[in-house]
C-alpha cells in the first residue's frame, strides 16, 4: 500500500540496505515470500488489514465464507496481509488469530509464524500506523460509529450492514469519508456478485427495455432504530472473556440478559439488515435525483409506499403472483413489461425482453465481479467503490425513512438536502439518539 508513511519507510529501508550491503558481504538466507517470489507480492505491496468483529460474517470474510467468494477469505489472498483481529469475545479473537497463524505458516513456510495480533478493544487496533484498512462486521449499533472512527484514524473501510442506524449517523459517515479522503465499501454484495444478475436487470430497466418504469416491488419492509424497551427484568452473569460494556458501547446501559447477537430486543422496527440488499438494487436502478424529496405513504396493512419525484412508486411488498424476487431481489414493472431478479433468477415478462442485447450507445452502470476485489482495487487506485458512501447512505436513508413511517404508522416526507422531515417534529426526534459517554461522535 503506497501511503506516505509506507513510502518513507521503504525509502529508509532501501538506503539502510545499501549501507549494510556494502559493510556486510556475507550471504544471508531470506525467505522467498519476503522478496515477493513464488507468486507472492512483497510485503510492502500487500494491503495490510485489521478485522473488527469475528462472528459468522466477520470470520467468513476473514477465513473464507459466503461473502468473499475467494477460497480462504482475505487471509487467503496474496495481495493482503492480515495484521490484527479484534472482538469483545475472547474465544472468537483467539480462534481467529490461531487460524490466521496456521494459514500463514503454511503459505510462508514458517511454522512459528506469529504475525497476527488479537485485540479486545478496537481503539488499540486503529492506533496502529501499519494497518491500511479494516473490515467491520459488528452489531448494528456499532457499524457507523466504528466506521467513522476508523476513517478518522486514516483507515480505509469495508463495513457490513446496516451501515448506519440513524439518519444523522449516515450524514456523519458521508462527511467523514469526504473530509479524510477514505475509501469505503458497504457490504451490498448484490452489486458485484451472483453472476451479475442484478447489474443486468439494472442496465435493462435503465435503458428502457420494459418501457417507462412505473412501480417497483421490494419484497421486504424497511426498518428503523426505534427503542421501545431499553431495559430487561432479566440479568445473568456475563460469560468469561466477554466485554459486555464494550459490546453495548453507545447504547444506554442495561444488564446482560443472555442475548447479544446483532442487536437486542426492542431496539428496531422493521428490517435494517436484509432489506438494504433489496433497496440498494432498487435505488441503483431508479437512479433518483438525490436532492429531491421523497413522500412515504403508510397503509392499513402495515406496508409503506415510496413516491419518488420521477413518478416511480416503490412498494414494500411482493408483486402479486411473481415468485421471483423473494431471495434478495426486486420486481420492476414498466409500461411494456416487467423484470424480476433475485440471487438465483433473472426473468422477464414477456420473455423476449432479456433477449435484447444492450446497444453500444446504451448506458451501463458500474461493473464489478468481486465485492472484496473491488474494495482492494479501489484502495490502490483511490477511486470510488461500487458501493461508496453516497450510494450506501442514500439507500440506508430510504430504509430508515420508511422505518420511521412504519414506527409512526403515518405518512412522512423526507428532505435529503436538509436531512430532516420538514415541519414534522415527531419524526425529527427519530433522526438520532443520545449515545452513552464516551461514545458520542
Amino acid at each position: 500500500m503506497k501511503t506516505r508513511w509506507s513510502e518513507t519507510r521503504r525509502c529508509f529501508l532501501r538506503r539502510s540496505g545499501a549501507v549494510l550491503g556494502a559493510a556486510w558481504a556475507l550471504p544471508t538466507a531470506i525467505p522467498a515470500s519476503a522478496l515477493g517470489r513464488n507468486g507472492l507480492p512483497a510485503p510492502s505491496e500487500r494491503i495490510r488489514m485489521g478485522f473488527i468483529g469475528l462472528g459468522g460474517q466477520g470470520s467468513g470474510h476473514l477465513l473464507g465464507g459466503a461473502w468473499t467468494y475467494v477460497p480462504g477469505g482475505y487471509v487467503g489472498r496474496n495481495d493482503v496481509q492480515v495484521l490484527a483481529v479484534c472482538d469483545v469475545r475472547r474465544e472468537r479473537r483467539d480462534r481467529a488469530r490461531q487460524r490466521c497463524h496456521q494459514m500463514y505458516a503454511q503459505k510462508f513456510g514458517k511454522a512459528d509464524y506469529r504475525g497476527v495480533q488479537a485485540y479486545n478493544d478496537f481503539r488499540k487496533l486503529l492506533a496502529r500506523p501499519d494497518i491500511d484498512a479494516v473490515l467491520i462486521a459488528l452489531p448494528y449499533h456499532w457499524a457507523a460509529p466504528l466506521a467513522i472512527r476508523a476513517m478518522r484514524a486514516g483507515k480505509d473501510v469495508y463495513c457490513e450492514k446496516p451501515i448506519a442506524i440513524t439518519l444523522r449517523q449516515g450524514r456523519q459517515l458521508l462527511e467523514t469519508a469526504d473530509r479524510y479522503s477514505r475509501i469505503y465499501q458497504a457490504g451490498m454484495q448484490q452489486r458485484s456478485e451472483y453472476g451479475g444478475r442484478f447489474r443486468i436487470a439494472c442496465d435493462w430497466v435503465r435503458n428502457g427495455r420494459i418501457g417507462r418504469l412505473k412501480e417497483v416491488y421490494a419484497y421486504r419492509k424497511p426498518g428503523a432504530f426505534f427503542p421501545s424497551a431499553w431495559t430487561s427484568d432479566r440479568s445473568v452473569p456475563v460469560p468469561a472473556g466477554f466485554d459486555w460494556d464494550l459490546w453495548l458501547g453507545p447504547l444506554p446501559w442495561r444488564p446482560f440478559a443472555g442475548q447479544a447477537g446483532h442487536t437486542l430486543p426492542g431496539l428496531f422496527i422493521g428490517d435494517v439488515n436484509w432489506s438494504p440488499h433489496h433497496y440498494d438494487i432498487i435505488q441503483w436502478t431508479l437512479d433518483p435525483d438525490p436532492a429531491a424529496p421523497i413522500d412515504v405513504e403508510y397503509d392499513k396493512n402495515d406496508n409503506v409506499h415510496y413516491h419518488y419525484a420521477n413518478g416511480v412508486v416503490v412498494h414494500s411488498t411482493a408483486y402479486p403472483g411473481e415468485p421471483i424476487g423473494s431471495d434478495g431481489g426486486a420486481c420492476f414493472v414498466g409500461t411494456e413489461g416487467r423484470i424480476a431478479v433475485d440471487r438465483a433468477h433473472l426473468v422477464s415478462t414477456p420473455g423476449s425482453i432479456l433477449k435484447q442485447a444492450l446497444r453500444p450507445e446504451d448506458s451501463r452502470v458500474a461493473h464489478a465481479t468481486s465485492h472484496s476485489g473491488n474494495f482492494l482495487e479501489c484502495i490502490r487506485t483511490r477511486r470510488a467503490t461500487v458501493c461508496s458512501p453516497p450510494v450506501a447512505v442514500y439507500t440506508m436513508n430510504a430504509i430508515l425513512v420508511g422505518g420511521i413511517c412504519l414506527a409512526l404508522k403515518r405518512a412522512v416526507t423526507w428532505d435529503p438536502v436538509k436531512g430532516e422531515f420538514p415541519g414534522d417534529q415527531e419524526a425529527n426526534r427519530l433522526l438520532s439518539y443520545s449515545a452513552r459517554p464516551p461514545w458520542r461522535i
